[in-house]
């Protein structure tokens, strides 16, 4: 088994790093919270007074951090994650972030005489419990055959969508595709509502004809529709809206960066933006409909 590095010990990254842990990889960690290293202690990771400690020895290196600036600060840093890790260790950063960012993360590890992987997931806080992550990867093909060991204790699926920042750009990509999916289901729950359609009909309909989605079928804001669904959980977030306007913000930025025009796309980031700046961010981002609820009264 490998010596795995670890930073980034949120709500996504210590139950991954608990299951490479019960992999029977030697997890060492750190994170900047206090809270999230009991976190990563309580996983199973020993806890290392910096990143730069934390990746002495590592065969892997697994970054889980906020955003680009987080990501490209830890792999520039002097003293840190790139210096100390063996030369030839494994880059893998799990972080949602934009393409730029990632692709300069990578040319930091390979002047380093490292390879690398970007590799943003889909899942949330309950598919890295259960491990059953799908990781949308970019980077050579070699360090993608040596991630997969460390990808398939953490993730169901691994998917190797290109060069470096292919996995990010598949990331914001099939995001943006499914806020404006909640976003149209979420209208379209609120219409039946006023139109005096019971949620099981809608349900019965939409799930199995032209309508259906995976924000219908797999995580239906309609309660007691669909089991595990967050609408039957008081929408505790499994993804918060506040993280959704993160990705739908990142997608319209890429899409202003190359000239695409994605009307529907800023339009659920406009969306979105409100519904955090109404409170609700913190809760599952299928929560979308109680916004829509409300601003149709």
């Amino acid at each position: 088994m490998a010596t795995i590095a670890f930073i980034g010990l949120g709500n996504m990254g210590a139950p991954m790093a608990a299951n490479l842990v019960k992999a029977g990889h030697a997890v060492k960690a750190f994170d900047l919270s206090a809270a999230a290293k009991d976190a990563g202690r309580a996983a199973g990771a020993e806890i290392a007074a910096s990143a730069g400690e934390a990746a002495k020895g590592a065969d892997c290196v697994v970054t889980m951090l906020p955003a680009g600036k987080h990501v490209v600060g830890v792999y520039s840093d002097a003293e840190g994650i790139l210096k100390h890790a063996p030369k030839g260790s494994l880059f893998i950063d799990c972080s949602t972030i934009d393409v730029d960012s990632a692709r300069k993360a990578h040319l930091l590890a390979h002047a380093a005489g490292m390879q690398s992987l970007d590799a943003p997931v889909s899942g949330g806080v309950t598919g890295a419990t259960a491990g059953t992550l799908t990781f949308m990867v970019g980077g050579e093909d070699g360090a993608f055959l040596r991630g997969e060991t460390y990808l398939k204790a953490m993730g169901a699926r691994s998917v190797h969508c290109g060069a470096a920042g292919a996995g990010q750009a598949a990331k914001i990509c099939n995001n943006m595709i499914l806020g404006i999916s909640m976003a149209a289901v979420s209208e379209g729950i609120v219409l039946a509502e006023k139109l005096g359609l019971s949620h099981k009909a809608l349900f019965d309909v939409v799930s199995t004809s032209s309508g259906s989605c995976w924000s219908m079928t797999k995580n239906c804001p309609m309660p007691g529709m669909v089991e595990g669904s967050a609408s039957s959980n008081d929408f505790k977030a499994g993804f918060t809206g506040e993280l959704m306007l993160k990705d739908l913000t990142l997608a319209v930025e890429a899409a202003t960066a190359t000239g695409t025009q994605c009307e529907l796309g800023d339009h659920a980031r406009r969306l979105y933006e409100a519904f955090s700046v109404s409170g609700q961010g913190r809760l599952d981002f299928s929560a979308m409909v109680q916004y829509v609820r409300k601003r149709s009264e």
